[in-house]
C-alpha cells in the first residue's frame, strides 16, 4: 500500500501580527483535544503564535511564554488550552511532576513549544508547526499528522 504524505501548508508570515493571526486562525479550526507541536529556533515566533491562539479563544489578560514554569493552563477557555514551553526541561520525566497527565483528558488543546525535549512523554501531535525566520518576516510549515490536524488546516490563511 502506498504511503501518503500528510497534508502540508506553507505560509509566508510578513510580520509578528501575521504570526499571531495564524495562531488565531488555528484556534478557530482546531477541535478540543488537538495536540500542536511548535518548533523553530529561538525568536522564530512560537510564543507569538501561541499568544494569538489563546487570545482568539477569549483570553484578555497577559499571555506569557511559560519558559520558567514550563506549563501554563488556560482552563477558563473553551476549549481549555495548555501552553507548554519545554526549552528549560532538564529531563522529559519532569512532565509527570508538572501534572501534564491531568490535562490529557481529550478536552484541552495542547500547544507545545520545543516538543523534542519531551520526547516519549508527550502525546503525538495532530499538527506540527515549524516556524523559521525569513527575510522579511517568517515562514510557517504546518503538517497534519491526523485527521484532526487536517481539519485544523482547512481554509487556513494568516490574513
Amino acid at each position: 500500500m502506498p504511503v501518503t504524505e500528510p497534508p502540508v501548508t506553507q505560509l509566508a508570515l510578513g510580520d509578528e501580527a501575521a504570526t499571531a493571526r495564524l495562531g488565531a486562525g488555528l484556534a478557530r479550526r482546531c477541535p478540543p483535544g488537538t495536540v500542536i507541536h511548535l518548533s523553530g529556533e529561538l525568536g522564530a515566533g512560537k510564543s507569538t503564535l501561541a499568544r494569538g491562539f489563546i487570545r482568539a479563544l477569549g483570553h484578555t489578560g497577559a499571555v506569557r511564554s511559560p519558559t520558567f514554569t514550563l506549563l501554563e493552563p488556560y482552563e477558563n477557555l473553551r476549549p481549555p488550552v495548555v501552553h507548554l514551553d519545554l526549552y528549560r526541561l532538564a529531563d522529559p520525566e519532569e512532565l509527570e511532576f508538572l501534572g501534564l497527565r491531568d490535562y490529557l483528558s481529550g478536552e484541552a488543546v495542547l500547544l507545545v513549544e520545543w516538543p523534542q525535549r519531551g520526547r516519549g512523554h508527550l502525546p503525538p501531535p495532530d499538527l506540527d508547526v515549524a516556524l523559521a525566520v525569513s527575510d522579511p518576516g517568517r515562514r510557517a510549515r504546518l503538517a497534519a499528522r491526523t485527521a484532526r490536524g487536517a481539519r485544523c488546516l482547512q481554509g487556513l490563511s494568516p490574513r
